[in-house]
């Protein structure tokens, strides 16, 4: 791949990437399927099989579990398991190559706008009606506002692909609206563990990242080779039989906006939950710095759309969060965002500032009137609480309910009270959040209608539809 972004091949109308993309895939017999590493991957369990970005690795058996095969490394001979989300099917498919990406319109925007990526980062995909290929490219308009257009790929007769029909593909920008300069960096997933529970001996603590009303976050390292978080929890603060059960449900919500649970240890003084690390901590943190206060609104909105694409996961699974705020979203390397901390709060059981009731934590400002008054958590209360981190995401991080203590929360917000439209906020925006504050939590939005609102807001361009 050229700086360009496309291949060096590429000298004649209608080839280059465009080119590679058609080429038929080649179809492997059951156990002669070769895989190609799309990521770097360290074994973290036992018989597992660690190999680099591009290690070719022949498939032997692929009915283990879900998340695993049992592979043979071509270059070492190893043999040994690999998670099966890290690899894909080594041919010449678009779906082996780095500008692919098997994405509908409304995740590519997502992906394209993320923070970090400049003008000209690209991803193919197939078109709406599964039959067509489509790029997609992220552009910077005449205000300077990052945005993304899409374009179809046309064949010709005699096999020649073009974008527009005036000026056929080549290297330079002919018929888009940039050059394309390179694919989009892709997210490296987190690979999960065979067991559950594993020995405190393969943890190594590096780095305090801080404390919540948990207890400590730590940056750490799983057998000296994987970047992890640690969280600690005293033994006191929960029963560790219902922190067991509840951590078995975590660690089966699997979603790409939801941080992975990978592990917990139960032995010693402390409890320990491991989940995958992201680079750049939380959201309110992020909003705070000067690289999140130069974030434009339409990647604000995006980010918003991720988060509630995360919670309407959980919505589905019918799984309450309790302590939705910027500060429990984390945002990853490539400027992604996830939803941290689900499940935490329940188990909780010591008094403090975040006190409803016996054994009951809440931020306050954050929570619904219902699940203050009459302790009902549920995914309506939830939306409540987005509709503040909406106001945190406005804001780049500002306090909600500016001026007001946690005391005196409770009674306003009952007596009507909600939080004025903040400066350069768009009547759009506020609008959803006055939504999610309604005092009927029948009248909320659910997660899902949020998603696809932001989404829809994210997806405004005047290009055509792709």
């Amino acid at each position: 791949m050229n700086p360009d972004g496309l291949a060096d091949s590429a000298t004649l109308p209608g080839t280059g990437v465009i080119w590679y993309l058609l080429v038929p895939a080649t179809f492997c017999q059951t156990g002669s399927v070769i895989v190609r590493a799309l990521f770097e991957f360290d074994g973290l369990n036992r018989g597992d099989l660690s190999f680099t970005k591009g290690a070719k690795m022949r498939v032997l058996e692929s009915n283990l579990d879900g998340d695993w095969w049992h592979a043979e490394h071509l270059t070492t001979g190893a043999k040994g398991t690999i998670p099966k989300n890290y690899v894909c099917v080594d041919d010449d498919t678009p779906q082996a190559q780095d500008w692919w990406f098997a994405s509908d319109r409304k995740n590519a925007e997502v992906l394209l706008l993320l923070p970090g990526n400049e003008q000209g980062t690209f991803l193919v995909r197939h078109g709406s009606d599964g039959l067509h290929y489509v790029i997609s490219v992220r552009y910077d308009t005449r205000t300077g506002d990052p945005s993304v257009k899409h374009y179809e790929i046309q064949q010709t007769d005699d096999d020649h692909f073009f974008i527009s029909r005036e000026k056929t593909f080549t290297k330079q920008s002919h018929g888009m609206c940039t050059q394309l300069v390179k694919p989009c960096p892709r997210i490296k997933p987190a690979a999960t563990f065979h067991d559950l529970e594993i020995q405190r001996e393969v943890i190594t603590f590096k780095e305090k990242l801080g404390a919540g009303n948990f207890g400590e976050v730590w940056k750490g390292k799983l057998y000296e080779k994987s970047e992890v978080a640690v969280k600690t929890l005293k033994k006191g603060q929960m029963s560790p039989g219902a922190f067991l059960q509840e951590a078995r449900t975590m660690h089966e919500l699997r979603h790409p906006k939801l941080v992975q649970l990978l592990a917990v240890c139960t032995k010693g003084d402390d409890l320990l939950i491991v989940t995958e690390f992201m680079a750049n901590g939380s959201l309110l943190s992020f909003l705070r710095k000067d690289e999140g206060r130069m974030v434009k609104y339409p990647v604000m909105i995006n980010m918003a759309a991720q988060i509630a694409d995360g919670m309407a996961y959980l919505e589905q699974k019918v799984y309450i969060h309790r302590d939705l705020r910027a500060d429990n979203v984390l945002v990853g390397e490539h400027h992604d965002v996830k939803v941290a901390d689900f499940g935490l709060a329940r188990l909780l059981e010591d008094s403090g500032p975040y006190q409803v009731g016996d054994k009951t934590k809440y931020p306050a400002k954050w929570t619904a009137p219902e699940a203050k008054t009459m302790r009902q958590f549920n995914m309506k209360s939830d939306v409540w609480s987005f509709g503040v981190l909406l106001y945190e995401l406005v804001t780049f991080g500002g306090e909600p309910y500016p001026g007001i203590s946690h005391g005196e929360i409770m009674d306003k917000v009952g007596q009507g009270y909600r939080m004025s439209q903040p400066k350069g906020c768009p009547d759009e925006l506020y609008d959803l959040m006055r939504e999610c504050w309604n005092q009927d939590p029948k009248q909320r939005p659910t997660f899902k209608s949020l998603e696809c609102q932001l989404s829809e807001w994210c997806s405004r361009r005047p290009d055509r539809d792709a």
